[in-house]
């Protein structure tokens, strides 16, 4: 069952709460982040989700929410399929490129969330194992910790780096000795998501 796009805000919210801290949001954390006037809203929301198999729900805990993959479950328990978002760079910045195809992975590689792929083009991830032709399977999200391997988007053009955030600037770390970080201060800077698995055709 599709979600309305309010719903999938909830849905991603309740799964990146987990992913940083290791348990779910009680409903009022769920009402205060989202401003609901009463806690009947959360509830309609989670029986939404449960119903439609993106969550399972234990009554007995206020923190008791657990996020189901919605892609595996529509899939066998092995494998799930995930879109290829075309090429994007691990040297210089390029425009990442669109694409309509998609890639089957182990549903081990995934987690909760979205996810996709993408095919490196450079070398500047190499010293990481990451070459030239590699498909990266990519988590989407827009923050990361520091040392995570992202896809960054540089006023419109993508790139594959390690995080770093200082106090004044972004870096954005090759991992190539025989290049230089990117350094971003100030422009149009997001954050698509972080790197969770490679695969590569030999």
């Amino acid at each position: 069952m599709s979600l309305t796009k309010k719903q999938k805000q909830v849905y991603d919210y309740i799964v990146e709460y987990i992913d940083e801290n290791d348990f779910s949001p009680t409903q009022m954390e769920i009402k205060g982040h989202f401003g609901f006037k009463s806690l009947g809203s959360v509830q309609d929301y989670i029986k939404y989700l449960k119903n439609s198999g993106y969550l399972s729900n234990d009554t007995n805990s206020v923190r008791g929410l657990t996020p189901l993959n919605p892609n595996a479950l529509e899939r066998s328990n092995d494998v799930v399929d995930i879109p290829i978002h075309g090429k994007v760079a691990a040297g210089n910045p390029i425009e990442a490129i669109e694409g309509n195809e998609t890639i089957t992975v182990p549903s081990s590689m995934i987690g909760f969330g979205n996810h996709y792929a993408l095919t490196i083009s450079g070398e500047s991830m190499i010293e990481d194992g990451i070459l030239d032709g590699d498909l990266i399977v990519v988590k989407e999200q827009n923050t990361a910790k520091n040392g995570d391997t992202v896809v960054a988007v540089i006023n419109n053009e993508a790139t594959v780096k390690k995080f770093y955030k200082k106090t004044n600037q972004i870096e954005l770390h090759p991992a190539n000795s025989s290049m230089q970080p990117i350094i971003v201060t100030h422009g149009d800077f997001q954050i698509k998501g972080i790197l969770v698995g490679l695969i590569r055709a030999y």
